[in-house]
C-alpha cells in the first residue's frame, strides 16, 4: 500500500502556524477630477489581489461568505445614484455552503454613480470585504475608509431630497446599524465569580503569544515524511520486471572492465538525473498548481486519466516506452567510455526502465503538487536514491548478488498489484470534479465500493485465483501459493474488511483525504446513533442568541467571559477564531471536530470559546475602545475579535486556534487548518498535557 501512502503528501498540504498579519487585498479608489452640481459622476474603487487568493463581490444569493460592502456616510452634498456594480466577476461554486459565488482573482473593481447637490462635496464611508484561498484554507475579513474630498465642484448647491433608496442600494451608515440586543443579567458574570477571579487572577487582557511559540517545523516535517515515501517508491520500483534484471546485468560490467570509482559515478548519475527532472518540474508545481488541483476540475480529470493509464500499463494491457531511436542515441554515448560514457550508462537505464518506472515517477511529481517549489526535487532525490544504492553497493560488492532472489513471475505480480493500486487512487482526482459540478456519480459509498472490489481482486489474485496477461511461464502454471503471496493476502484481506463498515457511515480516519466527504453519504448509520451528552460551562454565555458552536458542544463567545469560567473550572481555554462567512472554518467542523476523538476531548477537557471576527453585531458604547494596533474604534463583536486576533496573536486569517492557560500565556503553537484528524488531536493533547505542568 506505499503508494496510497505516498499520495498523503498530495492530499495533505504544509500549513506553518507563523503567526503574521495578512493583507491579500490592497485598495485604492478615484473619481474624476472636477464635476458640476447636478452631474452624475462615477467612483471607482479598485481591489489588487495576491496571487492564489480571491475576493468575495458583492452580491451573490447565498448565506455564509461575506460579500463586499460599501457603506457611504451621509452629507447633503451629495446622492447616491442606483447600485454598486461590480465589473465582470467570475463564477464559483462553493461546497461547504453548497451556493454559486462571485467572486475577483487578481483584480476586482467596482463603481458606485453618485449625483453632486452641492458644496463643498464631502463622500466619505467605509468598506467591508472577505478574501480567501484554496491554497492554504485561510479566509481573511478586513475593512477601511474611503474619502472623495479634493473633486473641485463648479455651480449652485440644490435643495437636498429625501428619497426611497432603490433595492440592492448601498445604504447610509445609520441606516446599517443592527438593533441593539437585550442583554440577559447573565451576560455579567456571578458576584461569587468576580471574586475568585479578582482575588487569584491578574484583569483578563487577552491571549499572549511567547516569542518561542512563532515558529512551526511543519513544512520540514512534511518534506522528510514526502522525502521516506518517495524512497520507498524508489525501493518499490527494483522490484519491478523492468528493473530487477538489470541490477547483475550492470554490475557485471563494472566488475569486468570498469572501476569502482566508476561504479561510484554511476550511482550519482542516476541519482543527478532524476534529480534534475523535479528540478525542470519544480516551476510547474507551484502554488498555483495546487491551488488547481484543490478547485479546479480540468487538472483533475487529467490526472484521472493519467493514473488510469498507468494503471492499465501495470496491468500489462499496454507498454509506455520511449522512442527507440532516442534509447539508441543515448546507448551510442554510453559506449564512449570515461567519466561521461558512465554518466550516459546511468541515463541508458532511466530510460530503458521507464516503462516499469514512469508510473511511480509520475505519482510523485504529481503527489508534490502541493505548493512548494523544492518538493518535487526532494521526491525525485528520494526515488533516486532508493534507485541507485543496489547498483552502487553491488558493484562494490559483487558478492553479495548471489543473496538475490532469482527474476522470475513474482516481479510481474508486484507489477500486476502496483496496477490495482494506481487505478484505486484515480478515483481520488475524479471524485474532486464530481463534488465540483456536483454530479453524484461517485458519492462516498460508491468510491468505497470500488476500492473494496479492487481491493478483493488484489486479494484473489494473490492468492491465484486468475492471471493477468504478463503471468507466463512456471510460476504462472504453479498452483502452490507461497508464505510470502499468503501474506500479502492476508494484509490485502485485512484492509478490505476495514473498508466494509465505511459502506454504512463509519469515518475510516486513516482514508479521509482520500475519499468524498461524509455528507455525500446517502446511508449513515453511525453518526445517528453517535449523540453525546452536551457538556457543562460556568454560565448562560453572551450572544447565545444568535451565535452557535456545532456538534452540541457548550462553550462561549466572549473572551473574557470563558476565561473567567476557565478559570473556575481550571481547565485550559481552547480559542476558535472563525467567521460566519469561513468556508474552511465549516469543513474542519465537519471533517475533524466530528471525530469522536476530537469531540471528546473538546467537551471534556477545555473551555471552547468562538470568536467571530465577521459578526456586525454592534456593542453598548461603553465597550467600545480604541485598538492599539490601528488607533480606530472597535464598536462590534466581530471587529473587537478580529483585533484581538491581530493585535495579541499577529495573525488575522480563519480557522486560526489557539489554547491558552490561566495566566492567558498560549501554551503550545497555535494551528491553522488542518484535516487530518491525528494532527488535531496531537495538538489539543499537547495543550492539555503543557497545561497540566
Amino acid at each position: 500500500m506505499f503508494i496510497n501512502r505516498l499520495l498523503i503528501a498530495f492530499c495533505l498540504i504544509s500549513f506553518g502556524a507563523n503567526s503574521q498579519v495578512l493583507k491579500p487585498a490592497k485598495w485604492n479608489y478615484s473619481a474624476p477630477e472636477s464635476a458640476q452640481v447636478g452631474q452624475e459622476i462615477e467612483l471607482v474603487f479598485k481591489a489588487t489581489i495576491d496571487k492564489n487568493w480571491y475576493l468575495y463581490s458583492s452580491e451573490f444569493v447565498c448565506d455564509g461568505p461575506i460579500p463586499t460592502s460599501f457603506t457611504f456616510t451621509p452629507h447633503t452634498s451629495y446622492q447616491l445614484v442606483g447600485k454598486l456594480i461590480p465589473v465582470s466577476p467570475i463564477d464559483k461554486h462553493d461546497d461547504s455552503f453548497e451556493c454559486d459565488l462571485k467572486i475577483f482573482k487578481g483584480t476586482g473593481e467596482f463603481r458606485q454613480k453618485v449625483k453632486v447637490l452641492g458644496l463643498p462635496l464631502k463622500i466619505e464611508g467605509t468598506y467591508d470585504y472577505q478574501v480567501c484561498t484554496d491554497l492554504t484554507g485561510q479566509c481573511v475579513s478586513d475593512n477601511g475608509e474611503f474619502s472623495f474630498t479634493k473633486i473641485k465642484v463648479t455651480g449652485k448647491s440644490t435643495p437636498t431630497q429625501v428619497r426611497k433608496p432603490e433595492q440592492n442600494e448601498p445604504k447610509a451608515e445609520e441606516d446599517l446599524q443592527p438593533e441593539k440586543n437585550d442583554l440577559k443579567s447573565s451576560d455579567q458574570p456571578s458576584p461569587a465569580l468576580t471574586a475568585v477571579t479578582l482575588q487569584q487572577w491578574p484583569p483578563i487582557t487577552g491571549p499572549v503569544l511567547d516569542p518561542s511559540l512563532k515558529q512551526d517545523d511543519s513544512q520540514s516535517e512534511s518534506l522528510w515524511g514526502f522525502f521516506i515515501l518517495a524512497f520507498i517508491a524508489g525501493l518499490a520500483a527494483l522490484l519491478t520486471p523492468c528493473v530487477f534484471p538489470m541490477i547483475p546485468m550492470t554490475v557485471s560490467f563494472f566488475t569486468g572492465r570498469g572501476t569502482k570509482f566508476q561504479a561510484l559515478i554511476y550511482g550519482l548519475s542516476i541519482i543527478l538525473i532524476y534529480s534534475l527532472i523535479g528540478a525542470v518540474l519544480a516551476p510547474l508545481m507551484g502554488p498555483e498548481t495546487a491551488n488547481h488541483l484543490s478547485t479546479e476540475w480540468i487538472p483533475n480529470l487529467i490526472f484521472f486519466l493519467v493514473f488510469i493509464v498507468f494503471g492499465l500499463s501495470f496491468l500489462g494491457l499496454f507498454e509506455i516506452t520511449l522512442p527507440n531511436s532516442f534509447v539508441n542515441k543515448v546507448d551510442q554515448q554510453a559506449e564512449k567510455g570515461g567519466p561521461g560514457g558512465v554518466f550516459f550508462m546511468a541515463f541508458t537505464l532511466v530510460l530503458v526502465s521507464f516503462s516499469c518506472t514512469g508510473p511511480l515517477v509520475g505519482s510523485i511529481l504529481v503527489s508534490s503538487a502541493g505548493g512548494e517549489v523544492i518538493k518535487p526535487i526532494v521526491g525525485m532525490f528520494g526515488f533516486s536514491l532508493a534507485f541507485a544504492i543496489p547498483f552502487t553497493v553491488f558493484a562494490f560488492f559483487p558478492g553479495w548478488l548471489k543473496s538475490l532472489p532469482k527474476s522470475g513471475g513474482w516481479l510481474n505480480t508486484i507489477k500486476v498489484v502496483l496496477g490495482f493500486i494506481e487505478i484505486a487512487l484515480a478515483f481520488k482526482f475524479l471524485s474532486i470534479a464530481d463534488q465540483a459540478f456536483h454530479w453524484r456519480i461517485l458519492d462516498r459509498e460508491i468510491n468505497l465500493a470500488i476500492w473494496i472490489v479492487i481491493t478483493a481482486l488484489i486479494g484473489i489474485y494473490l492468492m491465484k485465483g486468475f492471471r493477468m496477461p504478463g503471468d507466463t511461464g512456471k510460476d504462472a502454471e504453479d498452483q502452490t501459493v507461497s508464505v510470502m503471496r499468503v501474506s500479502l493476502a492476508i494484509t490485502v484481506f485485512t484492509f478490505l474488511i476495514y473498508l466494509i463498515p465505511g459502506m454504512w457511515g463509519a469515518p475510516l480516519k486513516s482514508l479521509a483525504g482520500y475519499l468524498p466527504p461524509v455528507s455525500t453519504h446517502d446511508f449513515d448509520l453511525i453518526s445517528a446513533a453517535n449523540k453525546e451528552k452536551p457538556n457543562e460551562i460556568c454560565d448562560a454565555p453572551k450572544y447565545e442568541e444568535f451565535l452557535h458552536l456545532p456538534h452540541g458542544i457548550k462553550g462561549y463567545f466572549d473572551y473574557k467571559q470563558a476565561m473567567m469560567c476557565a478559570r473556575q473550572q481550571n481547565k485550559p481555554l481552547f480559542i476558535d477564531f472563525t467567521g460566519h462567512g469561513c468556508t474552511n472554518c465549516r469543513e474542519m467542523e465537519a471533517r475533524v471536530w466530528s471525530d469522536p476523538q476530537v469531540l471528546q476531548r473538546l467537551k471534556n477537557d477545555f473551555v471552547v470559546v468562538a470568536l467571530y471576527v465577521d459578526d456586525k453585531t454592534e456593542l453598548p458604547e461603553s465597550e467600545w475602545y480604541t485598538s492599539t494596533y490601528d488607533n480606530k474604534v472597535k464598536k462590534t463583536i466581530g471587529k473587537q475579535n478580529a483585533d484581538l486576533q491581530i493585535a495579541k496573536l499577529n495573525n488575522n486569517a480563519q480557522p486560526f486556534y489557539v489554547i491558552v492557560g490561566l495566566d492567558e500565556h498560549v501554551l503550545v503553537p497555535p494551528k491553522p487548518r488542518d484535516l487530518k484528524v491525528e494532527n488535531f488531536v496531537r495538538f489539543l493533547d499537547s495543550g492539555k498535557a503543557k497545561f497540566k505542568k
